[in-house]
């Protein structure tokens, strides 16, 4: 596409996040500048707009809500981390039995192959599973579709849920965790985030998955928790952050999509939905066990992304570290063991 059609689409397809995210505002919807654009770009995309979302506009909004998620782990926060090691275990084992148990039903309800089934369904990042569904013969556009409509289920649901659940995170007052540096200090912020993009750089030119999110919150944890506190990250960027993510996300859908194996999609949905339930009672079971607020639990156990299930946390007052630990651990011993566990499973 020629540079100026491609950045009006671009243009668009902001100016449409800005007034999904106005929306939301007026409705006190949580994660508005999230779901909002999200939603709005999504809707045109599928009414046939002509939307666009560069990849390096993706990969600011990463860097953002990574750099801000990092900035929650204190050292006094790390230690008290420590305690749910076991049950982080527990939660990535319950994870990888989750989307083998929801690949199987996807099979048996689209009859579509056993390598796309188990990639669509694995409780991964779209981009790495597409990956690694290539590799091992899958259809990669009906992987990467199904991802894309579970992430949207997941934002359309768990946010809502957790909000109205009946009890706030602030009333957990020993789940809000305060980041180390309350200030911004534009000084500080400018070192902050050349450290922070280097990390995303070298994480990515080691073609490590979710570079741009893992880089930055690893490279912001490791300053905070040695007492390194450069800034915080100011509220716009912050916002800016999720704004990117939500028209990442919104502009993946296409006319084709709603047209393209309607069975297959249905299945995606139901499996999907069935998904959330089962996490939802595992995270259920465990804040009793550990006594920790049931948002948070919820959050940290569904098969939805870092930066999306952290900013709800966040934006809940609710357990963020707990939360992004939970994530980032399910995320790294999926995108190792994937393609071994693929390759175990007995094929059908």
């Amino acid at each position: 596409m020629p540079w100026w059609p491609r950045w009006r689409a671009v243009g668009a397809a902001l100016a449409t996040g800005l007034l999904g995210a106005a929306i939301c505002l007026w409705l006190h919807t949580p994660l508005p500048w999230m779901i909002g654009p999200l939603f709005a770009t999504a809707a045109l995309r599928l009414a046939g707009r002509e939307l666009a979302c560069p990849v390096r506009v993706r990969e600011a909004g990463q860097w953002a809500i990574g750099t801000a998620l990092g900035l929650y782990f204190t050292a006094p926060v790390l230690a008290v981390l420590t305690v749910y090691t076991p049950w982080i275990a527990g939660a990535v084992l319950f994870a990888l039995a989750l989307g083998a148990s929801g690949a199987m039903l996807l099979r048996r309800l689209s009859g579509v192959d056993h390598a796309t089934a188990f990639f669509a369904m694995a409780v991964g990042g779209a981009s790495e599973m597409a990956v690694q569904s290539e590799r091992h013969g899958a259809d990669v556009g009906k992987v990467a579709a199904a991802h894309s409509l579970r992430m949207m289920l997941v934002v359309a649901t768990i946010p809502f849920g957790v909000r109205y659940w009946g009890s706030h995170g602030l009333a957990e007052g020993h789940e809000t965790f305060v980041p180390g540096a309350a200030l911004v200090d534009y000084g500080g912020l400018a070192l902050l985030v050349g450290i922070t993009v280097l990390a995303a750089l070298a994480l990515k030119r080691g073609r490590l998955p979710n570079a741009w999110v893992i880089g930055p919150l690893l490279a912001a944890l490791l300053l905070t928790a040695c007492g390194i506190h450069l800034s915080r990250l100011p509220e716009w960027m912050i916002r800016a952050g999720q704004l990117f993510i939500g028209i990442a996300l919104g502009t993946r859908f296409t006319p084709a999509f709603l047209h393209a194996a309607p069975r297959y999609l249905a299945g995606v949905a139901l499996c999907s939905f069935l998904m959330l339930l089962l996490a939802a009672a595992f995270g259920l079971g465990l804040s009793h066990w550990l006594g920790i607020h049931p948002g948070t639990a919820i959050l940290a156990t569904s098969p939805g992304g870092i930066a999306e299930m952290s900013l709800t946390a966040k934006a809940l007052h609710l357990g963020v570290p707990i939360v992004t630990a939970f994530h980032v651990a399910r995320m790294v011993v999926l995108v190792l063991l994937i393609g071994p566990l693929f390759r175990l499973l007995p094929r059908p």
